[in-house]
């Protein structure tokens, strides 16, 4: 049970699959950044696998993600209280639900940006190769493994499934920059309207 809200702080998680599957679309103009709790809230997850509903919220977030120039998308990112991110790497827009880090190993170092921290790009430490557990949007199980930038993208999603944004990966020095940055950034916008 998940909803979409207008609200900026919040989710509705006691509305029906389909309200989230038909309110998709105004996603766009719904897109969480920086400071709105929704962000930093764990989701839990899906249960109730409607095949046809979650391929229309897939859907509606890939457009969502293809008109924001993202390369992932977590569901929480759109006020949508399911655990499920799409992402597309050069091979055509997936889905992954309900996904938890098996296993990882390596370690690389590579500047990432965020749509929920639009402008920012940061130096994060991301794990080489992940072993995810997950299950298709008919909620059979299945194992998802990936490297390289396949891999920073999982770990990136499942950090917003989780609660958490890049700026968490930060140390305390760099974050602290970041968040004067974001204050600044916000702050001019501000100024213009």
């Amino acid at each position: 049970m998940v909803g979409l809200t207008d609200d900026s702080s919040s989710w509705q998680s006691s509305a029906p699959l389909r309200h989230a599957a038909s309110s998709a679309p105004q996603a766009s103009r719904m897109l969480r950044h920086h400071g709105d709790l929704v962000l930093s809230t764990s989701v839990p997850p899906i249960v109730e696998f409607d095949t046809d509903l979650l391929e229309s919220v897939s859907a509606a977030m890939c457009e969502v993600m293809y008109a924001n120039q993202g390369v992932g998308l977590a569901a929480n990112q759109i006020g949508l209280a399911l655990r499920l991110f799409v992402y597309d790497i050069g091979t055509g827009c997936r889905t992954i639900v309900n996904p938890e880090i098996l296993e990882s190993h390596g370690e690389t170092v590579d500047v990432e940006g965020c749509l929920s921290v639009p402008g920012l790009g940061c130096e994060i430490v991301r794990a080489e190769y992940v072993k995810l557990s997950a299950v298709d949007i008919s909620g059979v199980p299945e194992i998802v493994e990936a490297t390289g930038f396949e891999a920073r993208v999982f770990q990136h999603e499942t950090d917003h499934l989780n609660g958490l944004l890049l700026l968490d990966r930060l140390d305390p020095d760099t974050r602290e920059m970041a968040e004067r940055f974001l204050a600044q950034r916000v702050g001019a916008e501000g100024g213009d309207e």
